[in-house]
């Protein structure tokens, strides 16, 4: 899992995306799966009593039988029409597809992957840039995270972002995101948002993620007990000194087949979802 790039990868999005979509519609879309599945992942305790544990954390987050659906293209679709039935706002409907598919596109770099073509496959789909290493523990996790290609991963979002700064400034703010989403008008009206408080709000999200970046990696790096076991390690499904996890294909054969069968089924349940209620939710939406 990323530790920061789901933060930054919706400021990179929302400016390149060629058609109108919602900022915050992205940014939930980009941080949904994990919001809506990481507590039994990594655990709860309280005073010294486990309350919450996935059994199999990696199996639970991103497998089947388990919450892996989340992190689907199909979940993303009917996150979408959901919103689209509801709000009848296609600036949060296509902002909440791409965040979604952009978060399970981005999990795809570890070691499990994601189910992306799910319900037609439970295939992970994996290139194995450094390891899913959930099981370890918050801590555990942060310290396999930022002593491998994880690291190097969420610096190159942060260097994207800061390539096109201008998508912080005010003015790129008020003209393109404000403009594209009725939704910072209510939050002007409900809450008295000042201009200067909604961008502040639009930027945390940015100081976030970059501090998460150093911050934990400082961490991992100079103030980690357990440092000197675990050493930066800038390898493939790396680092080397975590316990590998991976649910592959048993052959090249079987992954083919799988992969066929999730884009065909998927791309005739998408054909179908359109004609039958997209393409009439979408005249009546605006």
């Amino acid at each position: 899992m990323s530790w920061a790039a789901h933060e930054l990868e919706s400021y990179v999005i929302q400016k390149h995306l060629k058609t109108k979509a919602s900022y915050l519609a992205i940014l939930i879309g980009c941080l949904g799966p994990d919001m809506l599945t990481k507590l039994p992942v990594y655990g709860l305790k309280i005073g010294g009593h486990q309350l919450i544990k996935a059994s199999f954390p990696a199996k639970y987050h991103r497998g089947w039988p388990g919450v892996g659906p989340t992190h689907s293209l199909f979940f993303g679709a009917v996150v979408g029409i959901l919103v689209l039935w509801l709000s009848k706002n296609r600036a949060w409907a296509i902002g909440l597809v791409v965040g979604v598919w952009s978060h399970v596109l981005t999990d795809v770099f570890d070691s499990v992957g994601t189910m992306m073509f799910f319900p037609f496959t439970t295939q992970h789909y994996s290139t194995g840039l450094w390891a899913y290493a959930s099981q370890a523990g918050r801590y555990g996790d942060a310290a396999a995270y930022y002593s491998s290609f994880g690291g190097v991963w969420d610096l190159f979002w942060l260097i994207m972002v800061i390539r096109g700064r201008d998508v912080l400034t005010k003015q790129y703010f008020f003209t393109k995101v404000v403009a594209d989403d009725p939704a910072w008008g209510w939050l002007r009206r409900k809450f008295r948002m000042s201009d200067r408080a909604m961008l502040a709000t639009y930027r945390a999200f940015f100081i976030y993620g970059g501090s998460r970046i150093f911050g934990w990696f400082f961490w991992a790096r100079f103030f980690n007990p357990n440092r000197g076991e675990q050493k930066m390690s800038l390898v493939l499904k790396g680092p080397s000194w975590v316990k590998h996890v991976s649910f592959p294909a048993a052959n090249w054969g079987e992954f083919a087949l799988n992969t066929v069968r999730g884009v065909v089924g998927l791309g005739a349940l998408f054909a179908l979802l359109w004609f039958v209620a997209i393409k009439q939710l979408w005249a009546h939406a605006v």
